[in-house]
């Protein structure tokens, strides 16, 4: 009997030791065998970090089963990296580090993170790091992320442009900024998104319907935020970065200061820049077939500035942490003053033209205050996660009153409404979503639940879609079975309900209206109280396939929707932006949209292709539709265009080649295609508004062995090809092919101890005339900025901090 129990208690310690998690120990010393104090080591792509101690001994925690990167870093060394393919429960490893000014021959260290979240994640996934961004940098972060295939932008002048993927944009692309859904007004074409993109980590671009992830809106993509990494223990330290653009002559700047002990941390930044109005090659635009000359090919009324202030902070331990992000982006900025509105010609031009910094009417102010919530708990194979966020996004929009219709010719004194503000939008939202992720045997589990709550508020003189609430819920189960080495199985469930209530907006004008041939005078109702829900189920499979030899294969099917939008049920005004009359459909039904996604990858030392193709059918795709009317009672006879839905097709794909023709010599080639057809409705045959051209992308870059205080070294020569873009829907107009050459170009240098960061960009290098299709501004034939020289410096800084024991 006592044998039995010996051995039933040594089985229930057995089991006890399996179920915990594995444990990383080791010992780092110099060549002397020296122990070395203070360096922080780092277990990829995990957040786990730990500093070594007096003895130089380090312990990692709580680690599931799976192939890391350590690395090891301390300043007069050279970094350690080693790849750990865990799964024993205990490791323990003696490093030796070496002195940086030892002569070793080179070691290339390459980081492995951003290839197993690919291979490991079902949909079509592009990783984007700061790196890439630093080298990059545009006029906002989307702009920055164009230069990778299937990426498109509405640009809006030279400070603000909104997001395409696969040629879908607006509400059908998901922005998550730090796991909570970025809401501004992204229903708008001229409605940049409020990010500073000196504020972000790495960021994943998800090509292809997310869904079942994230929610309605990600029915085309999504594009997700993530912050930056946490400091290492006991250290202090920061950044400051500077940039200069030659085009519209902008400077600005970002200051970074962080610090942390063992569990608690800060990290603040305060972002500025200032730009005036920006060049175009060309001295004459036609806006309603009107001459506007353009004074030193500046378009008058661009300039603007922008500034950020963010406030990370929390705590963190093996099993725990809690951070709170805290963000307020600014902006102010003009709009192009000869095509906002309808009157090109009673722009005042000699006002315009004195100062090219100046910010006059047209403009507008936002302002976007976000507080979010992240928290985390590891409890043996449970990870829960929950994310808690508030966000108020302002908008106002200014403009000298200028009557259309019955509006009064005088604006009425007792009015209350500035005379100058156009139209206000005011929104506040609340989310809050929950995750747990489960680890099973050979099953990665993840259930979570979403809930958000809007309310929309108007104000101005000039009206186009009504004030709402709008609640969304949803919840999801996903499952990543790994059936052996090699493949991935992916299969995922998700149900969503979603509520909109729309209040009625009347005129603060009287309108002549006529019934019965009666003609009275009265207020009209441009929209009335209206209520809809939605609710859909949708769905998602896949499969990964990794054997060796550098081939992968990724496919998936799967099932996406999205609710229709307040301006698409309810809208009813001019939009001075687009020069339209936009009516909204009250009847709409939910976006319905069922794809195919496949991704075929393979390289070894030198080779690196990628082909993702993808196919992609609505039953009921939303479009704003023009019709045979005119508006007389708002504006000045501008088409009415009215929401419908139809079916469509579309199909395309994105081609990555990468070769290495010696070992400090490359070349990359992006390529892109899309194809759109609408086959029901009143634009049968046609394709879908803003489908990009073709395009493709052709890159050499040297990387010379720079030795001494210059340190990775590049210069970079890309050449883009964009096809002539005949397939339209009116009222676009057809766009020329063009060809532009952008250079870059960049070192690391070494100075007191510190890597400076400098950049050189050399956009649109030959000045070249040319038209975007998916520009804001291409309906008026205005080609997009000309020759800009960008310069960016990144300063950093850090220090270990002495505990005290």
């Amino acid at each position: 009997m006592k044998n039995i129990l010996i051995v039933l208690l040594f089985l229930l310690a057995a089991i006890k030791v399996q179920a915990q998690d594995l444990h990383v120990t080791g010992i780092i010393t110099d060549i002397n065998s020296k122990p070395l104090k203070g360096i922080v080591v780092k277990l990829l792509p995990t957040d786990k970090q730990c500093v070594t101690d007096a003895n130089g001994n380090f312990i990692l925690n709580d680690i599931p089963k799976a192939t890391y990167q350590l690395k090891a870093d301390l300043v007069g060394y050279n970094g350690i990296s080693v790849e750990l393919n865990i799964q024993s429960q205990l490791i323990h490893l003696p490093l030796t580090m070496h002195l940086a000014q030892h002569q070793l021959e080179e070691v290339i260290i390459r980081d492995k993170h951003i290839d197993q979240r690919k291979q490991n994640e079902s949909l079509n996934v592009e990783v984007i790091t700061p790196a890439f961004i630093q080298r990059n940098l545009g006029g906002s972060l989307m702009k920055t992320l164009e230069r990778l295939p299937g990426i498109k932008t509405i640009g809006i002048g030279s400070g603000q442009s909104k997001p395409l993927i696969r040629g879908l944009g607006f509400n059908r692309v998901v922005v998550v900024d730090k796991g909570i859904k970025h809401e501004g007004q992204q229903w708008g074409a001229d409605h940049g998104l409020e990010i500073d993109q000196f504020a972000v980590g790495e960021v994943e671009l998800i090509k292809g319907a997310a869904s079942f992830v994230y929610g309605s809106d990600a029915i085309g993509g999504a594009i997700d935020i993530k912050p930056t990494p946490l400091p290492a223990p006991n250290t202090l330290g920061g950044s400051i970065d500077l940039i200069g653009k030659t085009n519209n002559n902008l400077y600005g700047t970002s200051a970074n200061l962080y610090g942390r002990k063992q569990h608690w941390f800060f990290d603040a930044r305060a972002t500025f820049q200032d730009y005036g109005d920006y060049r175009v090659p060309t001295d004459k635009v036609f806006v309603y077939d009107y001459a506007v000359n353009l004074h030193r090919n500046q378009l008058r009324n661009t300039a603007g500035n922008e500034t950020g202030l963010h406030l990370n902070t929390g705590y963190v331990n093996d099993h725990f942490r809690s951070i709170f992000y805290l963000s307020n982006v600014y902006s102010r900025s003009g709009f192009f003053a000869n095509a906002h509105g309808l009157e090109p010609r009673r722009v005042d031009e000699t006002l315009h033209d004195r100062s090219d910094r100046d910010i006059l009417m047209p403009n507008q102010k936002v302002n976007h205050l976000k507080l979010i919530n992240h928290s985390e708990y590891q409890l043996a194979s449970h990870r829960i996660e929950l994310e808690l966020g508030y966000q108020h996004n302002f908008r106002q929009e200014f403009n000298q009153y200028v009557n259309h219709g019955y509006m009064p010719p005088v604006y009425p004194a007792e009015l209350n409404i500035p005379i100058d503000l156009e139209r206000e939008f005011d929104k506040r939202v609340y989310s809050a979503n929950l995750r747990d992720n489960i680890d099973l045997g050979n099953h990665s589990l993840k259930f979570g639940a979403n809930l958000e709550q809007q309310n929309n508020g108007i104000f101005g003189w000039s009206f186009l879609v009504p004030a709402f609430n709008q609640l969304a819920l949803g919840a999801f189960a996903y499952d990543k079975f790994k059936l052996n080495d090699e493949i991935l199985l992916h299969a995922a469930i998700r149900y969503d309900y979603g509520y909109i209530k729309m209040f009625s907006y009347q005129d603060w004008f009287n309108s002549a209206t006529t019934n019965n041939n009666v003609t009275v005078s009265e207020r009209l109702t441009r929209s009335g109280d209206l209520s809809r829900t939605f609710n859909s189920l949708v769905w998602s499979a896949g499969i990964n396939y990794n054997p060796d030899g550098g081939f992968s294969l990724k496919a998936n099917l799967g099932k996406s929707f999205r609710m229709p939008i307040a301006k698409e049920l309810a809208a009813n005004g001019v939009n001075y932006h687009y020069f339209s009359y936009e009516r909204g459909n009250a009847e709409l039904s939910p976006e319905q949209s069922y794809q195919a996604d496949l991704s075929l990858a393979w390289s070894n030392e030198r080779w690196s292709v990628q082909l993702s193709p993808f196919y992609n059918y609505f039953s009921n795709y939303i479009y704003l539709n023009p019709t045979a009317e005119h508006d007389y009672f708002y504006g000045a006879g501008n088409q009415v265009f009215e929401y419908a839905q139809s079916k469509v097709l579309r199909y395309g794909g994105e081609l990555q080649l990468k070769y290495q023709f010696f070992k400090h010599f490359s070349t990359e080639i992006l390529g892109e295609y899309l194809y759109a057809k609408q086959l029901s409705g009143d634009k049968k045959g046609y394709t879908l508004p803003f489908s990009p051209p073709a395009s493709a992308l052709i890159n050499l870059t040297w990387s010379p062995n720079t030795k001494g205080k210059l340190k990775e070294s590049y210069f970079s020569i890309d050449y883009r090809l964009t096809a002539t873009q005949n397939n339209i829907v009116p009222p676009e107009k057809k766009t020329p092919g063009y060809q532009v050459i952008n250079l870059q170009a960049g070192s690391k240098i070494q100075l007191y101890g510190h890597s400076i960061i400098i950049s050189l960009q050399a956009q649109n290098l030959l000045n070249t005339k040319y038209l975007n299709h998916t520009s804001f501004y291409r309906l008026i034939e205005l080609p997009e900025a000309g020759r800009n020289i960008i310069i960016s410096l990144k300063i950093p800084f850090a220090r270990q901090i002495t505990v005290k024991k």
